[in-house]
């Protein structure tokens, strides 16, 4: 056994050495912390002028864009009262930002929300049986009246600039956006969408799904940001893609 005064006359190195092996004996390992940068750090290389937020909830996404894109212009969608307010405590002093209380889909309709207990969870679709097996802490909905109404109507009062960024959380509404929206989303430059591989809500499209509109667009698939993985098999439940446009 190495004693006290042996290991302090070692130098720095070896004595790192020394108590890592020591650590390690008793299940113990160090290794070193590798800060991890924003995910969408990326985006600054895009130039991105300007960012539709569809689903905007309370904001965390407009914030995190923000960070990394100062100078773009942010829309952001969220037809849930409670959440809506939030959004504008969070980000209504950025003067770059401008937020709307309503769902995007393909028609001008009033429809019911199904708000869940876990907000980002609310849906216009039903909750699936598979969701409630999954993820029982968001079960459980309340009914909201929301305004609903199409992107393709809604960009003749904005300002766009280009190259954009469309970012869509729907809940299984992704279909319905892309429709109302599909000639303004082919102008756009970068998506990002949360798309499911488990319906989790009754009669949500696929990625399969998605990505075949989102081809026919003139998309092409580059990975993603995030997923969830399902804890019992590592399956992945759903992720937030990227699609980029083929001929930027």
């Amino acid at each position: 056994m190495i004693s006290l005064l042996e290991i302090l006359q070692l130098d720095n190195m070896n004595l790192k050495k020394i108590i890592k092996k020591y650590l390690r004996m008793t299940g113990i390992d160090i290794i070193r912390y590798h800060k991890q940068g924003n995910p969408l750090g990326w985006l600054r290389s895009e130039n991105i002028s300007t960012v539709f937020d569809i689903g905007a909830n309370i904001g965390q996404f407009a914030q995190e864009i923000r960070a990394e894109l100062p100078d773009a212009q942010i829309y952001s969608f969220e037809p849930i009262k409670e959440c809506h307010d939030e959004l504008i405590r969070s980000m209504g002093n950025d003067k770059k930002f401008r937020a709307f209380q309503l769902a995007l889909g393909d028609k001008k309709e009033t429809k019911t929300i199904h708000v869940s207990f876990y907000a980002p969870s609310s849906s216009l679709l039903e909750q699936s049986e598979e969701l409630k097996k999954l993820f029982p802490h968001v079960t459980g909905t309340i009914g909201e009246n929301i305004k609903v109404e199409r992107l393709d109507d809604i960009v003749h009062e904005l300002t766009i600039e280009k190259p954009f960024l469309v970012k869509m959380d729907v809940q299984g509404f992704e279909d319905r956006v892309i429709e109302g929206g599909k000639e303004t989303i082919a102008e756009a430059d970068v998506l990002i969408i949360e798309t499911s591989f488990i319906e989790l809500y009754e009669g949500q499209p696929l990625f399969d799904d998605i990505y075949k509109k989102l081809k026919s667009l003139g998309f092409s698939y580059n990975g993603s940001l995030r997923s969830k993985k399902d804890p019992k098999n590592g399956k992945i439940i759903f992720e937030d893609s990227i699609f980029l446009k083929q001929d930027r």
